[in-house]
């Protein structure tokens, strides 16, 4: 393929991604608001009895339930994402390699909902309380779409982080890093770990971006392990395998 002709595809994989998620959303519309509830039960179940998020423009709650539906529509689509993802990436690869299509769907998929599960019951929580005890001489007023977008990050972010081990597996099954490589770069994965604990964490204090960061570096020791197992091998070969597409 020409870089015309990946760049095309490129735009392809993205229009059949997007479509899906419009697709997804319109179900998912119907069911926005008690989405919603889950999603904002981290602060609520630390406000006071009776009290409620609010808003400060009449198409604020239209608004947010349309984002909801949208993210609920994201998280729902991941596996078809992550396929046309694998689909973009495929003719790259070796013959052999396309074999690990279905897992990497599915991994993909397990750890980025993983990922947004951690960050909504661990961090989320964690994060909602320490900014309420800040501000327990005030009266919150606590809009709905600034507590969306603060969800947003938190949520998609962690997600996003959960992907380690999935992208370690397949970049050593290719030969591209080997475990010896990630021990003598942990220094460095230690500082990138922290640095993008304190750009998710919606919180300045070290506690918070700890409960995130630790976790990172936990699955950093797993990718190593992943790569150690199931890394490739070096062996002799009198010509390379053939490149598929």
């Amino acid at each position: 393929m020409t870089f015309l002709e990946h760049l095309e595809d490129l735009r392809k994989r993205i229009f059949y991604s997007a479509l899906f998620v419009v697709v997804t959303v319109i179900p998912a519309w119907f069911f926005s608001k008690d989405l919603f509830d889950i999603l904002a039960r981290p602060v609520t179940q630390f406000l006071p009895e009776g009290e409620k998020l609010a808003y400060t423009t009449l198409t604020a709650p239209f608004m947010l339930y349309i984002k909801v539906s949208f993210l609920a529509a994201i998280f729902f689509s991941s596996p078809f994402i992550f396929l046309q993802l694998w689909y973009f990436i495929a003719p790259g690869l070796y013959q052999h390699e396309k074999k690990y299509v279905i897992p990497f769907v599915l991994f993909t998929s397990i750890f980025f909902l993983l990922g947004a599960i951690f960050g909504y019951f661990i961090v989320f929580p964690w994060a909602c309380r320490f900014f309420l005890t800040m501000g327990q001489d005030f009266q919150a007023v606590i809009t709905v779409d600034k507590y969306f977008s603060l969800a947003l990050r938190v949520l998609l972010g962690i997600a996003l982080v959960f992907e380690l081990p999935t992208l370690v597996f397949f970049l050593s099954r290719m030969g591209l890093i080997t475990p010896r490589w990630m021990i003598k770069n942990f220094k460095y994965a230690v500082l990138a770990v922290f640095t993008i604990a304190a750009i998710i964490t919606p919180t300045p204090d070290m506690i918070t971006q700890s409960i995130i960061a630790f976790p990172m570096l936990g699955l950093y020791g797993l990718s190593i392990l992943i790569a150690f197992i199931f890394g490739k091998r070096k062996h002799s070969r009198s010509s390379p395998p053939e490149r598929a597409g």
